[in-house]
């Protein structure tokens, strides 16, 4: 399926070319953004020089980025650095995998998103789907460093 064709074609004013029965859904995929910022300190953004940095990889895990060891990261932009999403067939599954791929990333020189994602997704709340958008101002204390 070509979703930006279909869309190009909707806006044009054509139908959707398919139904949602005709959606294959396989899976479950998850994405966890990376952003430059200290969460412990109030996500203050972390602008800086990348001076470590190894991926997490294996079946089922990408990055998303344009970073590399050396690249630095502004303080006039948005703070994301990149995107990691897993896909496997439940959504346990998925969450083991993120949750390796979290312990596998290094990223040295500024403070991210990586530690409070390493407890977000070793969370029971999170396991059991019982959080919503106020879950981590209301709950989350940050790790020690």
């Amino acid at each position: 399926m070509d979703l930006i064709k279909s869309q190009i074609r909707v806006a044009a004013g054509e139908p959707l070319p398919f139904t949602q029965e005709q959606v294959p859904c396989n899976g479950c995929a998850m994405e966890a953004r990376i952003n430059a910022e200290d969460p412990a300190n109030g996500f203050r953004g972390s602008p800086g020089t990348i001076t470590k940095l190894r991926l997490p990889g294996g079946p089922g895990v990408r990055w998303d980025s344009h970073v590399y060891q050396g690249y630095t990261i502004p303080p006039y932009y948005d703070s994301m650095i990149g995107k990691l999403i897993v896909h496997k067939p439940t959504r346990a599954e998925a969450i083991a995998c993120m949750r390796r791929a979290l312990d596998e990333f290094v990223i040295e020189g500024v403070k991210t998103t990586i530690p409070l994602l390493r407890d977000l997704f070793a969370d029971a709340a999170f396991h059991s789907s019982q959080i919503d958008t106020t879950y981590i101002e209301r709950t989350w204390t940050p790790s020690p460093s």
